[in-house]
């Protein structure tokens, strides 16, 4: 892996783990409000993007981002993130399901989901949301 790939992937990397912060707050949140596991997971899962939208426009993929944040861009990169999404959220949901009641069992499924997905969503930022033409 090149040196510029491996910067990318360790930022990305980075992002996420700020990301599953979000995610773990804002879920843990919904479930003090009294949000259902999923409902929670789903709300605190667009939090996460939105945080890593930010966070891998300004650092990650900095140098093919010329243009300011726009509107569009937050859509192509909710549309990109949807299939980790995806991934994400079923092993999250297998995850609570599976596990033991546990205070901290969404925490694991949490992270369990955003590990399964960040592979594809790396590919996907780089190749169809941050990728110059």
């Amino acid at each position: 892996m090149a040196p510029k790939t491996r910067r990318a992937v360790a930022l990305f990397a980075l992002a996420g783990i700020g990301g599953l912060g979000v995610d773990t707050l804002v879920c843990y949140a919904g479930l003090a409000l009294g949000l259902p596991f999923y409902l929670a997971r789903l709300v605190s899962f667009l939090c996460a993007v939105y945080f890593t939208w930010q966070v891998n426009r300004r650092w990650t993929f900095a140098a093919e981002t010329v243009a300011p944040a726009t509107w569009m861009e937050w859509w192509r990169y909710l549309g990109a993130m949807l299939g980790g999404g995806a991934v994400n959220y079923l092993v999250s949901a297998v995850a609570v399901h599976l596990l033991p009641a546990w205070p901290l069992t969404p925490l694991l499924a949490v992270a369990a989901g955003s590990l399964a997905g960040m592979s594809l969503n790396f590919i996907s930022a780089k190749l169809l949301v941050f990728k110059r033409s």
